[in-house]
């Protein structure tokens, strides 16, 4: 809305005059009080005849008036008359000295009551210090025994938690050692059946040949041999057995002490990391009357002791055991394995001359298979190279062609253009390379797996002769385990 006809641009053109810089007079009078709270009306309180220039010059200054006011309407409000009041004379109650000896009594009455304040502020300050350092003495007392018991449970846990890893580390590898004395034990059966049936196949020789020749009798050794073997392996087995009970019955107290010492552990480090202002913090009336305590740090630490001297004479036990498995399950093996040597001496050398042919076509068709895997990889890389180079010239080709369209004169043969000319020259001489070379690797793979089907029947046929051999020589004696399978391993 514009008022005194003025425009709102005319308004704007015109700023506002700046104020004089004034600061009203400190004093006592009403006209200070004005100064301080322009808002409130002292003129019309007082009801003074008279009116102070002080008042109006600061209230001119004062930031509740509009900013955006018109100058009209400042012009307006400078020309106002001021309130008259009815009363012309000012009614006088007290004496200046009255004033100073009011302010005086006053000013030593705050002395007084800020001296004592001050005073009991101070004793009371010292007071809660030293209460304050006693409590918190006491409380890093209790902190720092908390923390020592933590570090006990600590040490014993440890202690517990090595001897549990060994116990357990022993009872598994006794374990281990029991399947392999099992499989052992399993293993001789065979070797055992082959004996015998043996045996019995050369009891149906016919005339001369029926002779108790040096075959025979190393046949009659081989069983005696294997029946002795397989005597020992029992006996072992069983001590095997009771050994993992043993060792079982340690491990279940050991973890059954380290639950216990982790859960107090738990607890304590709990209440070793408490402080006034943790969560949960809250009273527990009459907690400090319960005794519910089983044992002292002497027998709290012998009974963790003992368990673990317990599962280390088990340890010791388990150790020595898996010791003479080990060393049984060699003796037996070499025993069953050098007699079953001596059965076989008539191996002959076709047989072996198969078997290592067989081996070595073997071992190039893995290599064969290998450089088969290689070269797929290789044409895979390449396929990807290719792919690769064509996104490149396709950026090369969209550069050239967004450069066409340049207008006039810009159409210039910078070294930009002639670099982006070459790049796709380049990129495509390398596709072009690129795919020769993957026409090279698919003929390659042609021939690799030409190769591969010609040693795999090349294989084929070597395992048929040898098989043929085996049958017609040594079928029933193949049979035998091998020297890992005899010692356990699969």
């Amino acid at each position: 809305m514009e008022l005194l006809g003025s425009t709102l641009a005319a308004t704007y053109a015109h700023p506002r005059p700046t104020p004089a810089n004034f600061l009203p007079a400190i004093s006592a009078m009403a006209s200070s009080y004005r100064d301080c709270f322009p808002h409130c009306n002292l003129t019309h309180s007082l009801s003074l005849p008279w009116r102070p220039s002080t008042y109006y010059r600061a209230a001119s200054n004062s930031p509740a008036l509009d900013p955006y006011c018109t100058r009209s309407q400042r012009v307006s409000e400078s020309t106002m008359l001021p309130f008259v009041s009815n009363r012309t004379t000012l009614v006088t109650r007290y004496t200046p000295d009255d004033w100073y000896r009011s302010n005086l009594t006053n000013f030593q009455e705050s002395n007084t009551s800020r001296h004592n304040s001050e005073r009991l502020r101070v004793d009371t300050s010292r007071l809660i210090q030293d209460k304050y350092q006693q409590t918190r003495k006491t409380q890093a007392d209790s902190t720092h025994n908390l923390g020592e018991r933590v570090n006990d449970i600590g040490f014993w846990k440890s202690e517990i938690t090595h001897e549990l890893d060994a116990m357990i580390g022993e009872t598994n590898e006794l374990t281990d050692v029991k399947k392999k004395l099992e499989r052992a034990l399993m293993e001789t059966e065979a070797p055992l059946q082959v004996a015998r049936e043996c045996l019995f196949h050369r009891e149906k020789r016919m005339g001369i040949d029926l002779v108790h020749d040096e075959v025979e009798t190393e046949l009659l050794t081989e069983v005696d041999i294997i029946l002795c073997c397989q005597e020992r392996m029992k006996l072992h087995l069983d001590k095997a057995i009771a050994q993992l009970a043993a060792n079982r019955a340690s491990q279940h107290e050991l973890e059954k002490d380290l639950s216990d010492k982790q859960t107090a552990c738990r607890i304590d480090d709990k209440c070793h990391h408490l402080r006034n202002t943790s969560d949960g913090v809250s009273y527990f009336r009459g907690v400090e009357q319960v005794d519910a305590m089983v044992s002292v740090p002497d027998t709290w630490a012998k009974f963790t002791h003992d368990n673990i001297l317990r599962s280390q004479s088990e340890r010791a036990a388990s150790a020595k055991l898996r010791d003479d498995i080990q060393n049984l399950l060699v003796v037996t093996a070499n025993e069953m394995w050098n007699q079953f040597n001596k059965v076989n001496l008539a191996f002959t050398s076709r047989v072996a001359e198969t078997a290592d042919a067989k081996n070595k076509i073997q071992i190039h068709l893995a290599k064969t298979l290998q450089e088969i895997f290689q070269t797929e990889m290789t044409i895979e890389s390449i396929k990807k190279a290719i792919n690769d180079k064509c996104a490149f010239l396709k950026v090369a080709q969209t550069r050239l062609d967004e450069r066409t369209r340049r207008p006039n004169i810009e159409l210039c043969r910078d070294m930009a253009q002639l670099r982006l000319v070459n790049e796709v020259y380049e990129v495509d001489d390398t596709i072009q390379t690129l795919q020769q070379r993957l026409r090279d690797a698919e003929d390659t793979l042609q021939s690799l797996v030409h190769t591969k089907a010609t040693l795999e029947h090349d294989l084929a046929v070597k395992a048929n002769s040898l098989y043929i051999d085996q049958e017609k020589c040594v079928s029933m004696r193949r049979s035998f385990p091998s020297t890992r399978r005899l010692v356990g391993f699969c």
